[in-house]
């Protein structure tokens, strides 16, 4: 996990969409899905990539409910790549649970197991399990101090609070093979959350899937002053960006392949949300500008946007999310591949040499 300024990791973050195919109308079952996303992460491994991560959210459109339990059954099928949710939606989780899933998979994948934490974009996880939106600030604060002191300690010393119960000097196991488990911190663009990342000296990911990534300059600023503020090594800080994109051998290829499925998925989440208009090409295709917000092209115009990102933010990370709606298997399979084979290889000698 630990990068330097000057190299990178690059990978692949889903929600396990399993949503109806633009073109027939036919949903992907949630069980094809999960077994797919298996074979993606094997691939992802064989291809050279750092990392795979898989978002938790409990809605019919998406299969990943359980995170820890997929990233397990590639675990033991690959070798290098990190394996982490994308993310875990704290809030509505026992941390004692979240803590021992990914440890448990940090043992079966011997030191490859991470955790992102989030508030939660989505937030189906809530009356599902039972939590009030009205805490939706409270929950997260105080639930992602437990999970950090349960990493800290074996024996867990917690007072409780008011969504938490007392720990007595009791164990939680199994104990992680990294010490520490790396926790990240998942934010969508709130400057409350990078304030907290950088005290805490978490790393922290952000969501960029809109605008320009160069407005998120302001954000990475005001996490280093925390984590400044707070006495943490700024050099040491690790930044990820997740953003939506495709690649294939050909820009041409690679932009029309993604956008019926994506602009499906983005209409239907606009309306749930009262975004207005459906999403349009013009804006898919503005948004696939070099400044825009989309990693859609072949691999040298997709290495070209990820080192101008990187000059722009100084990320350590960039995680591409390759499906935003259901797209044809073997072209996940190929953009993955060549994610790992062809973009990566650019990306690292061109940051290597800075």
């Amino acid at each position: 996990m630990h990068t330097s300024a000057s190299s990178i990791e690059i990978g692949i973050s889903t929600f396990l969409e399993a949503t109806p195919d633009p073109a027939t109308g036919i949903a992907i079952s949630h069980a094809e899905r999960l077994r797919q996303a298996v074979e993606e992460i094997v691939v992802a491994d064989q291809a050279g990539l750092d990392v795979y991560g898989i978002g938790e959210h409990h809605r019919i459109d998406y299969a990943g409910t359980a995170p820890a339990i997929v990233l397990a059954a590639a675990a033991a099928m690959t070798k290098h790549i990190r394996l982490t949710s994308a993310v875990t939606v704290l809030s509505s989780d026992d941390p004692i649970r979240v803590y021992q899933q990914f440890s448990t998979l940090d043992a079966i994948s011997n030191g490859r197991s991470e955790i992102m934490a989030g508030r939660g974009s989505f937030i189906e996880s809530f009356p599902l399990f039972g939590y009030s939106l009205e805490d939706y600030d409270e929950l997260f604060e105080e639930k992602l101090s437990q999970l950090l002191a349960i990493r800290a300690s074996e024996k867990v010393n917690w007072p409780g609070g008011n969504h938490t119960s007392p720990i007595p000097n009791l164990g939680v196991y199994p104990r992680s093979v990294q010490e520490p488990l790396p926790v990240w911190i998942a934010s969508g663009g709130n400057p409350e959350s990078a304030i907290r990342a950088g005290v805490l000296g978490l790393p922290i990911a952000f969501a960029i899937i809109g605008g320009m990534p160069e407005g998120f300059a302001p954000l990475v600023a005001l996490y280093k002053e925390a984590a400044a503020k707070s006495g943490h090594d700024v050099s040491k800080l690790q930044i990820a960006t997740h953003s939506h994109g495709f690649v294939a051998d050909t820009t041409e290829a690679a932009a029309e392949s993604f956008f019926a499925p994506t602009a499906a998925q983005m209409t239907k989440i606009g309306r749930e949300r009262g975004w207005g208009q459906a999403y349009s090409r013009a804006t898919y295709d503005a948004a696939r500008s070099l400044r825009g917000a989309l990693y859609v092209g072949d691999p040298e115009y997709v290495a070209e946007k990820i080192i101008l990102l990187h000059k722009n933010l100084g990320i350590t990370r960039f995680f591409l999310h390759v499906n935003v709606g259901t797209m044809p298997h073997h072209e996940v399979l190929r953009a993955i591949e060549l994610l790992g084979t062809k973009v990566a290889p650019i990306v690292r000698k061109a940051i290597g040499s800075v």
